[in-house]
């Protein structure tokens, strides 16, 4: 039996999940090859499922209510009953989605795509009080879209937010009429500066941007206060001249803490205290690195000055 398509569609209520729905099924002849699919929702919101154009092209609306009906001897008797050929679900923002990829069926039904919408507008508030369960509506996204954006919208903020429990996710940003806002990132930090300092602040949001476009960075000059990573002895010790200057930062809990390190090479590095704070300033070089497997950003220090520890030793993506 050939495998059936499964796209998932993550979300809090009112983020647009519906209406991204109904617009893959009712534009651009998305389900014309199909003869017949399943819209499940899981989710009762402020938009409603045209039902009568759904079962015009062939498909069928179920809506499950409760979380404890998301079974996969439910879905299993869906598939019995209606046979799809495509499934696509709209998950509920609130729920638990491990048991959705625990599941061992429904048979032949695959998961080829999942994409969670966020309305900007509510994002950082969302972000500030439940940052655990919005980092959970993103984590297994393949693409997260940001619909009613403005030119106010912080961009480079929200993508900070994405990728740093979302390294692979790609990222939409829509107006509110729909169509696609490809402005420019604005960053919090002057790229053009002679020297740019990351303050504490900037540091998580300035890494992942450098992190995803280090071409941009190569040959710039940057300065922050960073905690040394180079460990004497055990797995972790890293090999002669380099050392890891980072910072640990917060994702969506203080039990999810991840050190934010980059590689740097530099001759004195065996002389580097691990786990003590440096002022670093150094030239950013976009060049091959087997940590990367390939090229990405490696620091060549130009100076390297005692510190104290800070007063907060976390980074935020905020």
């Amino acid at each position: 039996m050939p495998e059936i398509p499964v796209y998932v569609f993550f979300g809090f209520m009112d983020s647009g999940k519906t209406t991204l729905v109904q617009e893959t099924l009712f534009q651009n002849e998305f389900t014309s090859d199909l003869e017949t699919f399943l819209v499940i929702s899981c989710e009762d919101g402020d938009e409603e499922y045209d039902e009568a154009k759904i079962e015009s092209l062939g498909g069928h609306l179920v809506t499950i209510e409760n979380e404890e009906d998301f079974t996969e001897e439910y879905l299993t008797s869906l598939n019995e009953r209606y046979h799809p050929e495509a499934v696509f679900l709209e998950f509920n923002g609130t729920w638990q989605i491990a048991p959705l990829y625990e599941m061992d069926g429904p048979k032949d039904w695959t998961i080829v795509q999942a994409l969670c919408t966020a309305d900007a507008t509510t994002f950082e508030m969302y972000m500030q009080n439940m940052r655990a369960m919005m980092s959970e509506q993103m984590f297994k996204a393949d693409v997260v879209i940001f619909n009613r954006c403005d030119d106010n919208t912080p961009k480079a903020k929200f993508r900070a937010n994405v990728k740093s429990v979302n390294r692979r996710a790609q990222i939409v940003y829509e107006r509110a009429d729909g169509t696609v806002d490809d402005r420019e990132e604005e960053l919090p930090f002057d790229i053009n500066a002679k020297e740019i300092e990351i303050t504490d602040a900037d540091y998580a949001l300035w890494f992942m941007d450098c992190m995803d476009h280090p071409k941009k960075y190569d040959g710039k000059i940057v300065s922050f206060l960073g905690l040394v990573y180079n460990p004497t002895d055990g797995k972790g010790k890293l090999k002669p001249g380099v050392f890891v200057p980072g910072r640990f930062a917060m994702t969506c809990c203080i039990e999810d803490v991840q050190f934010l390190g980059m590689k740097t090479v530099y001759k004195d590095a065996a002389k580097m205290e691990h786990k003590s704070w440096i002022q670093l300033k150094a030239e950013v070089k976009y060049e091959f690195a087997k940590e990367y497997r390939g090229k990405g950003p490696v620091l060549h220090p130009i100076e390297v000055t005692p510190a104290e520890k800070p007063q907060d030793e976390l980074v935020y993506f905020s």
